[in-house]
């Protein structure tokens, strides 16, 4: 009898790719571009920041935002995220997944709009408001970590449910790009229309006031996506595992899938309650059953996705300040304020592009053939190799700037053809339905600790010693070069913990969560 399955489910798990399928990754996708989008468009407007609020006159460079000041503005999202991958996470199991995911996205197109708008023309209201409303995106961004994922994961089949998450997981790859894209359509319209001197030429003429528009528009574009996939999400209906598993209603899990699916589905009515009541199904969080069962799972998702997110996020934040310490991106003193930002766009385009794009659909090919195990601990492997090919002859690389992007370029394939994908992938999979988005949000949360220690870490550990190369404000660092072996290290450890994440390709939900195996007596 453990082996037994609703028939709602088992007719989800073999059923045919067709169009609802594609429906519910554009659906969920769009709200991982708009997420991929809003948290790192950030990182293209800092530097126009620092020329408008923090130019200071007696200084011979551009105005730079103050350490505190950028930290916050980079990792106050990320603050945010955590925070709602928890709570949305835990709501998720609470009260479905439908229910609080129209709110989410609700969330963000308020809080991408209000980001742009941030009152006054003073510094410090202008930071204020600024991560007030960023804090808050990003506690709607986090809200759709677990619930895009355990949607996803819950309406696939079993054949294909790994491709139709990372696909889902993919147009984050496209958020990225798009936040460059829209960047350097702005700036180069503005630049256009405002072609003034270098800084070096006219330290003030340089930023000109219709400057402040550019990071506002960039911003708040982050609403449009949003706002054009709520009508859609909201149709969306529950997924018939929330509603047969936990809110154990198998009669509409099969009216509801019935439509979806184009086909005639009943349930034998007592032996539907006999396999939703079981008493295997009511273990907790915080119980010795499911630590026995999922505790090492909990373990291997957390803490490999935790290591992932400290290199990919500081890869992604901080590619600006890479490629001019390198010197690919000219000194500030030599551009002016909105030219600046078209540079930074440019370059950090050029590697979504050719690296970070491409990775995620060659997940998305190849990990029904390769497996979630093989594709995470190959990924680790190949961002150590090419982190330590590029922290070690790091000098060499100052004046081989091709040969610098290219390895760089590399390692954002294998992070996003690697375990940037599959972290989001096996929390979906592996835990039981009435935990499922709950854990997933609590690996999801780890993954963004890490993201937090690589936005504000990182800031201050790759400033140079030589006080004449560090960014005005800062204290000494380790240097670039040093911060890059740090990252070797942590992507080793990310290769480590992924021995223990388990292999879920073909399994279905319920025989990998071991839904219907009865618990243990003490």
């Amino acid at each position: 009898m453990a082996g037994e399955q609703l028939k709602v489910l088992g007719a989800l798990d073999v059923a045919r790719t067709q169009l609802y399928h594609f429906t519910a990754i554009v659906i969920a996708g769009m709200g991982f571009f708009t997420d991929a989008y809003d948290l790192f468009c950030i990182s293209l407007i800092t530097k126009l920041l620092g020329r408008i609020y923090y130019y200071d006159p007696n200084s011979t460079s551009p105005g730079t935002l103050p350490p505190n000041v950028s930290a916050a503005v980079n990792g106050v999202a990320f603050c945010g995220t955590l925070s709602g991958q928890l709570f949305f996470g835990w709501l998720g199991d609470k009260l479905g997944r439908k229910t609080v995911y129209g709110f989410t996205l609700v969330l963000m197109v308020i809080c991408s709009v209000a980001s742009g708008l941030s009152f006054s023309s003073s510094p410090k209201a202008v930071v204020t408001t600024l991560c007030f409303f960023r804090f808050w995106l990003g506690f709607g961004i986090g809200g759709d970590y677990p619930l895009s994922a355990t949607i996803m994961s819950e309406y696939a089949n079993k054949k294909t449910r790994g491709a139709f998450i990372a696909a889902v997981f993919a147009m984050q790859g496209f958020g990225i790009l798009a936040g460059g894209i829209v960047a350097i359509v702005v700036s180069a319209g503005f630049k256009n229309r405002y072609n003034v001197p270098p800084f070096s030429v006219d330290p003030i003429g340089s930023t000109v006031p219709q400057a402040d528009y550019v990071w506002r528009i960039i911003l708040m574009f982050g609403a449009v996506p949003a706002g054009l996939t709520y009508y859609w999400r909201m149709k969306m209906p529950e997924t018939a595992r929330y509603t047969a598993l936990v809110a154990k209603n198998t009669k509409q899990a099969a009216a509801d899938m019935s439509k979806v699916l184009n086909m005639e589905l009943e349930e034998d009515a007592e032996n539907a309650q006999r396999l939703v009541a079981d008493r295997a199904n009511s273990f907790g969080l915080f119980s010795r059953e499911f630590a026995r069962r999922h505790g090492l799972h909990l373990l291997a998702t957390t803490t490999t996705w935790f290591f992932l997110d400290i290199a990919f996020y500081s890869q992604n934040l901080f590619q600006k300040d890479i490629f001019t310490a390198i010197g690919w991106i000219p000194k500030a003193a030599s551009m002016n304020a909105i030219e600046e930002v078209f540079r930074i766009a440019r370059a950090q385009t050029l590697i979504a592009l050719c690296g970070t794009v491409p990775g995620y659909w060659f997940t998305v090919a190849l990990i029904e053939i390769m497996g979630r195990f093989r594709i995470q601990v190959m990924g680790f492997f190949m961002m150590t190799v090419f982190m330590l090919g590029l922290a070690i002859p790091y000098h060499h690389w100052t004046t081989h700037h091709i040969g610098f992007v290219i390895m760089y370029g590399f390692t954002f394939f294998f992070a996003n053809f690697g375990p940037n994908s599959t972290t989001f992938i096996v929390p979906a999979e592996i835990f039981p339905a009435r935990l499922r988005s709950t854990c997933h949000g609590i690996s999801a949360a780890a993954g963004k600790a890490g993201a937090i220690v690589g936005a504000f870490g990182f800031l201050y550990a790759a400033q140079s010693r030589d006080p004449a190369k560090r960014e005005k404000g800062y204290p000494a660092g380790i240097g670039v070069r040093n911060a890059l072996f740090v990252l070797v290290v942590t992507n080793f450890l990310g290769l480590l913990f992924s021995l223990l994440v388990p292999e879920s390709k073909g399994v279905s939900l319920e025989e990998m969560a071991k839904e219907h195996e009865r618990e243990e007596v003490a």
